[in-house]
């Protein structure tokens, strides 16, 4: 059984190995103050969410089943909590079993697996009064996703009472509290063939069968009764074996773990199924435990959140309403200006203005937002629609290298090149300051061979960009598939971060940013004096 509270079909997938081009994704968005958030502490909950949030899902309905799972979890949180906390525990009594993988002995795997299974067994237990619970809710207090309803129905279906109490049955015999008793034929040169366990209900404590080696081991003599054949009426003969025969004792405990092993076989398979189905379960409530918690924070903070709606690739679709980057709300603990995008059938969003208006900041929340959506999360918006891309990625300034083994020009286009081997159409590829390691005209040059071969091959672009003659000649050329926003800015230099639709500037303005450092002796320009080319 599987749990499929995040996939129809299949577990929560895991990345093996880390995508390529993931580090850069994770340092450009930062998304770590994400997965902070939705871990609360707890590092299987932040393994959980960064693994989602770079294991896109590209299927319209697969992406929907999971909203609608969100919606039930988010309605209902302590009934996600509990599922969490069950499975956690279900792990971490398995463990206190001893239970481990390693090849060991018929009898040492019997003995651990049933001691997993009994404490399985517990955890199975408290499963289906959740389920019970659950589906004795009336209105608004049930659990009604198709993967929510559809988990609790199957655990109804496949631990009904009678399966738990028959499996509590088996587990006990499985003591061997009168000895492990087997069937053992006679083959070539009379050596053991066939062994067979056999169910035996001891009768009193002088019950004997083969396999009472403990007997042996704790100083006193074992008898044991041999029948031909196997013929419980025929000619028996009785073996008397003393505490000090060790070589006898080695031959019983052999005779014992052949005896046992198909037994021991088929209960690590049991073992195996039951603590896997509790992995998969735990790492699939940890989903939306840490989508909770992220949602708790960013209400805290003011910021509104929506399920986004999902298009297919080649529509190219692209609005907001009140986009914000969550990881900034986060990290400054209140919630940052809202803008509005509309890009619908846009190959290239170009953002310029000036320097320190929130143009980097709108930048990430638009990448983190793709983010979100194809991990059929909420977006900190409004409202939310975008087109499904095949992949995400990030090409952000870096430092100076310090090893000054290349510059950064030539370490940027290293890093773009990279890139452009795992782009395909209807890919979103985010650019914040490409190709400013060097002067105006030659950026201007390289952007613009770049961003055309890209939107050529069917590649979506937002490119934050100060490079004014590429944006310029871009805005220019009336090219309907380009929408440009500019960074506001007011007269007196103060910055409002809203971005809007406009005509680039020739200025960062970066006059502002020296003023504010040295002072208004610092500089003799006006504020809307152009910064030289």
């Amino acid at each position: 059984m599987k749990p499929l509270l995040t996939h129809p079909s299949r577990a929560l997938e895991r990345l093996d190995p880390w995508p390529q081009h993931a580090d850069d994704l994770v340092q450009d968005l930062e998304l770590e103050t994400l997965v902070e958030a939705m871990a609360h502490g707890d590092a299987v909950v932040a393994d959980v969410a960064r693994h989602a949030l770079l294991a896109p899902l590209e299927e319209e309905d697969v992406i929907a089943y999971r909203q609608a799972a969100l919606r039930d979890a988010l309605a209902h949180p302590d009934a996600v909590r509990c599922l969490y906390v069950l499975a956690a525990a279900a792990l971490e009594r398995a463990d206190e079993a001893s239970w481990t993988f390693t090849p060991r002995q018929p009898s040492s795997v019997v003995y651990d697996a049933r001691e997993v299974l009994t404490a399985h067994l517990a955890s199975l237990r408290e499963l289906r009064d959740l389920a019970d619970t659950t589906a004795t809710r009336q209105g608004a207090a049930r659990l009604t996703s198709p993967a929510f309803a559809g988990f609790f129905e199957r655990v109804r279906r496949d631990f009904p009472d009678e399966e738990l109490w028959e499996l509590e049955r088996h587990l006990e015999a499985l003591r061997f509290r009168g000895g492990v008793h087997a069937r053992v034929s006679l083959g070539t040169a009379n050596k053991g063939s066939d062994h067979r366990l056999r169910l035996h209900r001891a009768r009193g404590p002088r019950a004997r069968a083969i396999g009472r080696w403990w007997a042996l081991a704790r100083g006193r003599p074992a008898i044991f009764t041999v029948h031909p054949n196997g013929a419980r009426h025929a000619t028996t003969a009785t073996i008397r074996i003393e505490p000090g025969s060790p070589n006898a004792l080695r031959a019983l405990e052999s005779l014992r773990d052949r005896c046992l092993e198909r037994t021991a076989e088929a209960l690590q398979d049991g073992v195996d199924r039951l603590t896997a189905f509790f992995g998969s379960l735990r790492s699939e409530a940890a989903f939306y435990l840490g989508a909770i918690h992220l949602a708790e924070r960013l209400q805290e903070l003011g910021v509104a959140t929506c399920l986004p709606e999902s298009t297919p690739a080649r529509g190219r679709a692209l609005t907001a309403q009140g986009l914000v980057d969550p990881c900034l709300a986060l990290r400054a603990g209140v919630s940052p200006v809202a803008n509005d995008v509309d890009a619908d059938g846009i190959d290239l969003l170009l953002v310029t203005g000036a320097n320190q208006g929130g143009k980097s900041t709108f930048l990430r929340a638009l990448g983190v937002a793709q983010l979100l959506l194809h991990a059929g999360l909420f977006v900190p918006a409004r409202a939310f629609r975008a087109s499904l891309a095949p992949g995400v990625f990030s090409h952000f300034r870096r430092e100076e290298d310090r090893t000054m083994t290349r510059g950064r020009l030539d370490e940027e286009l290293a890093r773009l090149r990279a890139i452009a081997d795992d782009l395909v159409p209807g890919s979103l590829l985010l650019l914040n300051e490409s190709f400013a390691a060097t002067n105006e005209r030659e950026g201007s040059q390289i952007a613009r061979q770049v961003i055309d071969a890209l939107t050529q091959a069917g590649v979506r672009v937002a490119f934050v960009t100060h490079l004014d003659e590429f944006a310029r000649d871009r805005h220019a050329g009336g090219d309907a598939t380009t929408r440009c926003l500019v960074a506001e800015r007011r007269p007196d230099g103060t910055r409002t971060f809203r971005l809007r639709e406009g005509t680039p500037e020739r200025t960062s303005h970066a006059l502002d940013v020296y003023r504010a450092v040295f002072g208004d002796e610092g500089g003799d320009g006006g504020p809307d004096a152009p910064t030289p080319n």
